[in-house]
């Protein structure tokens, strides 16, 4: 068996994945089409590549080495691909191509780019790893990545790409059932919560890693389940688990959302590009969609209000003196549901 471009791009999707099962979604194939592939890959270099874990896939020593030399092949392929693409669709207009890790900004930030940039062909990807999506960046198959880097797992952003901060230090809540007792709080300390189950997504660049050091540093260790957030979703609401929340996940009549205090875990919010990128309109979008969506999350917002964050205060803002400070309570916290959104990473 030959190796080609394609079964380099399964080993590399299957990597950035950490799952056969995420990576056959990615390719859009069977999980047991993959799972033959990767063992034909595996026979005919003689060796495994993969170590098959409860958690997922992670690369052996001849894994790493063999994807150090085919991420470049795969890129470049890519990178023809989309050059190519590109130099054709040139004369039909312009176009914005766009990745992002999960957020609850995607929707508004794209209608608003829409009616700012019209006549532009625009196209999303949403990826669980950011590190992904910043070497799709590099690569020239996106234009812009909005993505979170978790707070003490620092991302690895290729040389010479720009960067923008949206938010320097984003705080993560966390997600419980309605009836647990620490729902009935308006701020939640993590020892209230070391005898529940976590639900952390493994996949998530630096979520695992982030939380765990937070446990540390709190002198808490509790058990941990390991899954994609949409089954935390579910679990939570039984009282199966709690989850780590953006801030901008509004409360929903089936689960309470509460910040932790002092802030433990949190995120930097990023918008990353190639050099010399035009991202004025991109970045003002995205900052003017943060903020909606922040302003309609009562919980959130006074979080806004209380660290004196101008993203609380309306386009045409007003000084940070004459900031409202409101009081902490679970009631003001759920006062003004938003659309029911389903749980979510540390993104």
């Amino acid at each position: 068996m030959e190796l080609e471009v394609r079964h380099l791009r399964a080993l590399c999707a299957i990597a950035d994945a950490g799952s056969l099962h995420r990576a056959a979604r990615t390719l859009g194939v069977s999980q047991p089409a993959l799972t033959t592939q990767l063992r034909r890959i595996e026979n005919a270099l003689g060796a495994e590549l993969f170590s098959r874990g409860r958690t997922g896939c992670r690369p052996t020593l001849l894994g790493r080495a063999v994807l150090s030399r085919a991420r470049p092949l795969v890129d470049g392929m890519s990178a023809l691909v989309s050059d190519a693409k590109a130099e054709a669709a040139a004369a039909e207009g312009p176009r914005l191509r766009i990745g992002c890790t999960a957020s609850r900004v995607i929707g508004g930030w794209l209608r608003r780019l829409r009616l700012r940039l019209p006549g532009t062909d625009i196209s999303l990807r949403v990826d669980v790893s950011a590190h992904a999506l910043l070497r799709a960046v590099d690569a020239g198959r996106l234009d812009v990545a909005f993505v979170h880097e978790v707070e003490g797992c620092p991302l690895a952003v290729p040389e010479g790409l720009e960067q923008r901060v949206l938010v320097d230090r984003e705080p993560q809540f966390i997600s419980l059932a309605r009836d647990h007792p620490a729902a009935a709080l308006p701020v939640v300390d993590l020892a209230d919560l070391a005898a529940d189950r976590w639900m952390v997504d493994p996949t998530v660049d630096g979520e695992w890693d982030g939380l765990r050091r937070v446990f540390a540093e709190a002198g808490v260790a509790p058990a941990v389940l390991h899954g994609d957030y949409l089954t935390a979703a579910s679990l939570v609401v039984l009282g199966e688990a709690v989850a780590p929340c953006q801030p901008t996940s509004g409360p929903r009549d089936d689960m309470a959302i509460r910040p932790l205090r002092d802030d433990p875990l949190a995120v930097r919010l990023l918008l990353v590009s190639r050099p010399g990128a035009d991202t004025t309109a991109v970045y003002a979008e995205l900052e003017a969609a943060y903020r909606e969506a922040a302003r309609r999350v009562a919980g959130y917002h006074q979080w806004l209000l209380r660290h004196r964050s101008p993203l609380a205060l309306p386009d045409t803002g007003a000084p940070p003196e004459e900031f409202p400070v409101p009081p902490d309570s679970a009631e003001s916290v759920d006062r003004f549901p938003s659309p029911r959104p389903r749980a979510e990473s540390l993104s």
